[in-house]
């Protein structure tokens, strides 16, 4: 999904649910281990690290999880060190995705995912095949509550930003990628705390599914994509014909 239609609601709730069952300690351990080992275990010097652990603490991350992360990324664990990751590959009809995974095996993560793709009626794609339908921003989230939109779009686009988008649960900035920290920096500096901050691949032409069983099948295929231990993203180019949407939810 490309995070911007209206299927992206039925995922928020799904975000949720994983918090629950422990998905997002585990990607957030990854986000931060991974933060460590590029830039050291120091969150004043490190501030991937420190926005990684802010993030963190605002799904209610136990702090032992946030501690062990930080000494696995470093390698005070010991162990095989986690690297990053990426794979592209097309579900049914042709959709495509790209995974950004954390892994401390790339035989496993790649076995697993090459599976996961075949099962449910995709492949995996030689690497640039699919990213190249994308455009590769930075993107930084702000609770919108007692924020309103004029003010934080005044203070992002003065600090660099290339867009913003408001609702009334959440402010989306997006940057070039390389300005992703300089902008993030300039927001906390402002007083406004990012609920998160990454790069992302967003869809240049977004595929439109009209027909319910390819939904449903390119659903399951995602949603087996982003539950994959390994995985930290998924993007993808799908969107799902409104006339579906109520049909799918049924």
């Amino acid at each position: 999904m490309s995070g911007h239609n209206k299927w992206s609601k039925v995922k928020h709730i799904k975000a949720r649910v994983d918090a629950i069952k422990g998905r997002v300690f585990s990607k957030c351990a990854h986000e931060i281990a991974l933060a460590a080992r590029a830039g050291g275990g120091d969150l004043n010097t490190n501030a991937r690290l420190r926005t990684a652990i802010d993030c963190a603490k605002a799904v209610s991350t136990p702090r032992e999880n946030i501690e062990r992360a930080i000494k696995k990324g470093t390698g005070e664990l010991g162990g095989e060190a986690i690297q990053e990751v990426t794979y592209e590959g097309y579900g049914p009809a042709g959709i495509a995705f790209i995974i950004e995974m954390a892994t401390d095996n790339l035989n496993r993560s790649a076995a697993d995912l090459r599976s996961i793709f075949t099962k449910n009626g995709g492949s995996i794609a030689t690497l640039g095949s699919v990213s190249y339908q994308f455009d590769r921003k930075g993107e930084i989230r702000i609770n919108a509550q007692g924020i309103p939109a004029d003010h934080i779009m005044e203070a992002a686009i003065e600090a660099g930003a290339d867009d913003v988008q408001s609702d009334p649960d959440e402010h989306l900035i997006l940057t070039a990628p390389n300005e992703l920290g300089t902008v993030a920096k300039a927001l906390r500096d402002a007083g406004f705390q990012p609920s998160s901050e990454q790069h992302v691949s967003i869809p240049q032409l977004p595929s439109i599914i009209n027909n319910l069983a390819i939904a449903r099948q390119v659903i399951k295929l995602y949603d087996l994509l982003e539950d994959y231990p390994d995985t930290l993203n998924v993007f993808t180019n799908f969107e799902v014909a409104d006339e579906l949407l109520d049909q799918l939810e049924a």
